[in-house]
């Protein structure tokens, strides 16, 4: 079995707070507010030599005002499946509440090894105080702080125990990774859902239901890829609170992680200024692009209009226009499979090597056809053509006067490069030097 810990407990305990001590990472939003965490949290954590899986999940609570307190369930009984061994976690300055004794009745049915994580336990007085949670019926009550640490040495002793040495130090390292982007609502997490053929992420119509970037392991062609559902970007007029605002950086930083962005535009409304943002800063970090216009059930067409809207974006876009685009409708699941197997070819193209020898001939002969404009009366004459090695597909090209080429015949120079060699989806970067 691998070695899977859950962290479980009623609301606003500070289940997240452990996560990210745990992992040595700030991955999870944390914050007073009850119910921050929504969707099933992975991370990688260590102990002595030891390997394993942390899930952070929401709070567990019935009958609450909370819109995704079903839904929030549903993830806490899938995490505890899926664990080997179960933290339960509760508030030693609340005491022991009718929530918690609900919550142990669920985690006694999973019959995995649990401890009682009584946190807030942050001095040595208070720690006398834990013993009341004996009353919850389970052995291992375990006192500690999760902001400070103190306590959580003897956990992690205890839970290791359980753990066989094999499980590897981070299982996702060096797989290839895509990151759904796209402003609030326009159906990331249905997406995700719709490949997995599961409810790995909360989907409502609710605008900001994500709100933590959710990675999972997804497998296409035989080959692993690292998915991530991210919360949806807006404007920062448009921010409301500190949850809001850390759920964009952690979008902003799944983006900077990725090998592809994946950005999704709602059909319905067409393509507007934040999702030109999105794709503009895809570009400015070297990603690949595969750009999805999604909800395509719900517009009237004809047999013209995905010509015309894709013609429309590419105009918009330019000069980055270089992206596939899809027309999906993830609830009929039309075309999803289509837009998957499009970002395994952008990443393949983003890391593709081309021989120098080819690369010289083909292009030595278009710049022959077509060489750089005359500038003062210098005649600029490139030379030599080679790749660099670099996240994306960048080349140098040697000549006499780099100096003097200029941006319209660079654009000509990366046209006719696509052209040749594919390269869709991937940004190419130029460079002119000194032969």
């Amino acid at each position: 079995m691998a070695n899977i810990v859950a962290i479980t407990g009623r609301p606003n305990v500070g289940k997240s707070t452990l996560f990210n001590r745990l992992i040595e990472s700030r991955k999870a939003i944390m914050d007073n507010e009850s119910g921050v965490t929504r969707d099933r949290h992975y991370g990688q954590a260590q102990w002595g030599n030891k390997f394993f899986t942390v899930i952070d999940t929401g709070g567990y609570v019935h009958g609450s005002d909370d819109v995704f307190e079903g839904a929030i369930r549903e993830q806490v009984e899938l995490a505890i499946e899926e664990a080997s061994v179960v933290i339960f976690m509760v508030d030693l300055d609340a005491g022991l509440t009718d929530l918690d004794k609900d919550f142990a009745n669920v985690i006694r049915r999973s019959k995995k090894p649990v401890y009682v994580v009584v946190n807030k336990a942050d001095t040595p007085a208070k720690m006398n105080y834990a013993g009341e949670f004996y009353a919850l019926g389970f052995d291992n009550i375990f006192p500690i702080s999760a902001i400070n640490g103190s306590g959580t040495g003897d956990l992690l002793d205890a839970i290791a125990s359980h753990f066989d040495e094999e499980q590897e130090e981070d299982p996702h390292a060096g797989l290839p990774r895509f990151a759904i982007l796209g402003r609030p609502n326009v159906g990331k997490s249905s997406f995700l859902n719709a490949l997995l053929g599961q409810q790995r992420s909360i989907v409502t119509d609710i605008a900001g239901t994500t709100r933590d970037s959710i990675d999972t392991r997804y497998q296409l062609f035989g080959q692993d890829f690292i998915i991530t559902d991210t919360a949806g970007l807006r404007r920062k007029s448009k921010i409301k609170d500190n949850i809001e605002f850390y759920s964009t950086l952690r979008s902003i930083r799944a983006l900077e992680d990725s090998d592809v962005c994946i950005v999704m535009v709602d059909a319905t409304r067409g393509l507007e200024s934040q999702d030109v943002s999105i794709i503009s800063l895809a570009h400015r970090y070297n990603k690949g692009i595969v750009l999805m216009i999604n909800k395509w059930d719900m517009v009237e067409k004809d047999s013209k209009t995905a010509k015309q809207i894709e013609d429309s974006i590419r105009k918009r876009l330019a000069p980055i226009d270089y992206m596939p685009i899809l027309f999906t409708s993830v609830i009929n699941k039309q075309r999803i499979f289509q837009a998957m197997e499009k970002a395994v070819e952008v990443y393949h193209n983003k890391f593709r090597k081309i021989p120098t020898s080819q690369l010289n001939e083909v292009m030595l002969k278009e710049i022959e056809n077509y060489p750089p404009p005359a500038i003062k009366g210098k005649f600029v004459k490139i030379k030599y053509i080679t790749q660099f090695p670099a996240k994306c597909p960048t080349f140098a090209f040697y000549c006499n006067l780099p100096q003097y080429i200029q941006e319209s015949y660079q654009r000509y120079l990366e046209n006719k490069m696509r052209e040749h060699f594919g390269l869709e989806g991937v940004p190419i970067r130029l460079f002119f030097r000194q032969k």
